[in-house]
Parts: structure tokens; C-alpha cells; sequence
């Protein structure tokens, strides 16, 4: 059993930054994948981004990519999300989720193959 909870949510203007942390519970963290996604109010939670167990490899949704960073410290428990040069349209609840996966595209982007969720942070960028 692994639990979630995620942290480093806020309101803040376009252009800004800001780093989500999702802190893990239990002693099999490293052997996870972990990734992020998001729900935008009235639209159903897409992939965000992912990272292999190892930190290794790395995986982004086209609308981030270049802007936010996905890192992980396993020793620390904890999977973080950089997110540079936010825009409204990223507006949304952001969860972690971890799932004993194989780390491939078809896999680590679609949320029915992760097992554990968090509660979610709630990100709001202003124009």
C-alpha cells in the first residue's frame, strides 16, 4: 500500500513558476513509477508527465513539454513537478499516482494503469 499527498499548489500569474511535491509513504517508493496529471474544471484528468522508478526516463504530454520537469528523489520519497512559464490553460487539480508499471508510452500516460492516487493540489494561473 503506498500513500500520496501532494503539495505546492497556489494562485499565482501567468508566466510564473511553480513546484508541486508529492511525498510517498512505505518503503517500496523506488519501486514505482510515478506520474502527474491534472483535471481542469468540466474536463476529464489528463496526463501531465512520468518518471521511471530509477528516475531514468521520462515521459511529457505535448502541452508541457519544454515548460515543466518531472524529478524525483528516492530517498526523500518524493516526486516533484517543475512547472515554468504557466499559463491559464494550466489551471487544474494536479494528483500524483504511482503504479508497478511498464515504462512505455501506451502505459505510463493512461491512468488506469496506475494503483495509487493522491488527493490532489489545486494549481490557478491568472492571465
Amino acid at each position: 500500500q503506498v500513500q500520496l499527498v501532494e503539495s505546492g499548489g497556489g494562485l499565482l500569474q501567468a508566466g510564473g513558476s511553480l513546484r508541486l511535491s508529492c511525498a510517498a509513504s512505505g518503503r517500496t517508493f523506488s519501486s514505482y513509477a510515478m506520474g502527474w496529471f491534472r483535471q481542469a474544471p468540466g474536463k476529464e484528468r489528463e496526463f501531465v508527465a512520468a518518471i521511471s522508478n530509477s528516475g531514468g526516463r521520462t515521459n511529457y504530454a505535448d502541452s508541457v513539454k519544454g515548460r515543466f520537469t518531472i524529478s524525483r528523489d528516492n530517498a526523500k520519497n518524493t516526486v516533484y513537478l517543475q512547472m515554468n512559464s504557466l499559463e491559464p490553460e494550466d489551471t487544474a487539480v494536479y494528483y500524483c499516482a504511482a503504479g508497478s508499471i511498464s515504462f512505455t508510452s501506451v502505459v505510463v500516460t493512461a491512468e488506469r494503469w496506475y494503483a495509487y492516487w493522491g488527493q490532489g493540489t489545486q494549481v490557478t494561473v491568472s492571465s
